[in-house]
């Protein structure tokens, strides 16, 4: 009992500092509506309406059209995520190194892990590359206040980086505390849209022109979607690993994931739909005269901002740890902080998301399909004795098996026509031959046994 005790009352650092070593279990008891509020908070965000604002913009779906789509591909997305998950709620580790026994030691530090550090500095970028211009535009709005661009951008995302180095208790308690202003933001946002003179839209204006249903555009968007959360599963357990149970952090993040992300879907295809202009938040500010929704927005915006970027920067940083493990924690946590700090400065990483998402995901799909076809249904959602001794002797270099087929799996993304939706399609195959090498190997291994 006196062991109990003690260990409770163990304070919590400011700086987290557990890297690739298993999280205490007294640490452990995050609840599943935590997670969920985690993961609302951090969905509605400027960067994550981009792809339902450009299935509409760019794909010419109407609003359900574009908002079914993106579900579809995103709630696929999530439920692999959530899968994900569970070795850090179970084990208490990051994700990373729990990839190192699908993917081998050096597999996870030299291909999964670049690949994921890679994504989240990307999509750090983005976020504050557009909450940026919805900041700069309201202080030129409010209080005449102009200011140039990349300055603004850059001491924001200083600002996010600074405290994603603090650690989950920073992700937590930042997103318990902003989610009413979040929630109460989307509220706002889509009651001006819905009532400004300017819009005039009813239902009907939403639907296609000739009634036909442009099955193909909205795969392709389904895919986009999936493409951007699929990456999820490469960092879901960083976040897990401080969960009470497996089945909080399963039902948490499935459920944040999903309804964040419908709220998203909806405001960011609406917005496209009755404007033109893929950010809610500057138009809905642009057409309100309102002091008071104008600033419910803008705090809105920020907070939203802050909060998505927290996550990625948490994850990132274990991501380059992982590659790393001499940098320990904080270093890995600065590192990654000021690399993403100087991408902030880049605009055109969010003019031509499109063409980024799609190129990252020739590397994303295939690597995220042998992740989570060798954890599903060939580990069956457990690690054993066997895999533990493999990542800490070090004896498993290199998955051969699963590089062979994320080879294959790219060329196979890269090949087929934008039209056939090549993420779904591409995930689909490299799973199907991941488990056909698969057997062939154990078949083989077998008949050898036998020789």
């Amino acid at each position: 009992m006196g062991e109990v005790n003690y260990r409770h009352k163990e304070k919590i650092p400011v700086v987290e500092r557990y890297g690739l070593e298993s999280v205490p279990i007294h640490l452990r008891t995050t609840t599943s509506i935590e997670y969920a509020m985690i993961q609302m908070a951090i969905s509605v965000n400027a960067g994550n309406v981009l792809i339902p604002a450009l299935a509409v913009l760019q794909g010419g779906l109407s609003f359900f059209q574009a908002v079914l789509s993106t579900m579809i591909g995103a709630t696929v997305a999530f439920i692999f995520v959530s899968f994900l998950a569970l070795p850090g709620a179970k084990y208490g580790i990051p994700a990373q190194y729990a990839i190192r026994s699908i993917m081998g030691v050096k597999g996870a530090r030299y291909i999964a892990s670049p690949v994921r550090t890679i994504t989240s500095l990307y999509w750090f970028a983005v976020q504050t590359i557009g909450g940026t211009y919805l900041l700069k535009e309201l202080l030129e709005r409010v209080a005449s206040i102009e200011v140039p661009f990349t300055p603004l951008a850059l001491v924001m995302a200083t600002i996010m980086a600074t405290l994603a180095l603090i650690g989950f208790e920073a992700v937590k308690k930042m997103t318990k505390y902003f989610l009413p202003l979040l929630f109460m933001g989307g509220v706002v946002m889509l009651y001006i849209l819905i009532t400004a003179d300017r819009s005039g839209i009813v239902m009907s204006d939403v639907n296609t022109h000739d009634g036909t249903i442009p099955i193909g555009t909205m795969m392709f968007f389904a895919s986009l979607a999936f493409v951007q959360y699929i990456s999820g599963v490469s960092s879901a357990s960083d976040m897990a690993r401080y969960a009470k149970s497996t089945k909080h952090a399963y039902f948490g993040l499935l459920t944040g994931n999903t309804v964040g992300f419908a709220l998203t879907a909806i405001l960011g295809a609406y917005t496209a739909t009755i404007s033109g202009n893929w950010n809610p938040y500057v138009v809905s500010s642009q057409l309100t005269s309102s002091f008071i929704l104008t600033a419910i927005i803008f705090v809105a915006a920020i907070f939203s901002m802050i909060t998505i970027n927290l996550s990625n920067a948490y994850t990132g940083g274990y991501s380059l740890l992982n590659s790393i493990p001499h940098l320990g924690r904080v270093r890995s946590a600065i590192i990654f902080g000021v690399t993403a700090v100087t991408l902030s400065a880049f605009p055109n990483l969010v003019t031509n998301a499109q063409v980024y998402i799609s190129w990252m995901g020739a590397l994303i799909i295939p690597l995220s399909a042998v992740i989570v076809i060798d954890y599903i249904i060939i580990k069956k959602r457990e690690l054993t004795s066997v895999d533990f001794e493999k990542l800490t002797t070090n004896s498993f270099h290199y998955n051969k098996t699963g590089l062979l087929t994320i080879s294959i799996g790219i060329v196979l993304y890269l090949c087929l026509p934008v039209s056939l939706s090549p993420g779904f399609i591409t995930f689909v195959g490299t799973c199907f031959v991941y488990i056909v090498l698969k057997l062939y190997n154990k078949r083989n291994a077998i008949m050898d046994e036998f020789q």
